[in-house]
Parts: structure tokens; C-alpha cells; sequence
């Protein structure tokens, strides 16, 4: 694996977390109904197993009543301190 599959790998499995904890108790179907995300991609994102569209990720933040870039600063809480994607 190198390095961008290693970070790209990061920021799936921050982004599982993330929506699983904004999520809350609400089921993966019912977000989806609610918000037109097939339950299928919702859990590949828990998953780690997708690498959503930037569309997807648009539907997710209006679906925890977030703008994009607010959902981003949601995101980021997940990342490892000092990550980044660019080579250093």
C-alpha cells in the first residue's frame, strides 16, 4: 500500500465514525429514506468500504443539519493529530 491508499484509508475510517456518531439512534434506512442515500451506501460509508461522492457527502451533511464545511470540522475531530493529505 502507499502512502495516499495508507491516507485515503484514514480518512474513510474517520469518516465511519463521524457519521455513525452523528447518526445516533436514527437507522441507516431511515436516513436514507429521509435523504435519498441508498442504506447500502450509508452502510459501505460505516463501513470504510466507500469512498463516498462529493454529492453523497453534501446529502449527509443536510442530513445531520450541517453545511458541508461544518461537517468537515465534524470530520476532522476524527482524524489522527497533525494528519494530513499532502506529501510531507
Amino acid at each position: 500500500m502507499n502512502m495516499q491508499e495508507g491516507k485515503k484509508k484514514i480518512i474513510c475510517a474517520s469518516l465511519a465514525k463521524t457519521v455513525k456518531r452523528l447518526r445516533g439512534r436514527k437507522s441507516q434506512f431511515i436516513l436514507g429514506a429521509e435523504y435519498d442515500i441508498p442504506s447500502s451506501v450509508i452502510s459501505d460509508i460505516e463501513r470504510a468500504v466507500k469512498d463516498p461522492q462529493l454529492t453523497t457527502l453534501f446529502k449527509l451533511s443536510g442530513a445531520f443539519g450541517l453545511t458541508l464545511s461544518q461537517f468537515m470540522k465534524e470530520l476532522e475531530k476524527e482524524l489522527p493529530d497533525g494528519f494530513s493529505v499532502s506529501e510531507e
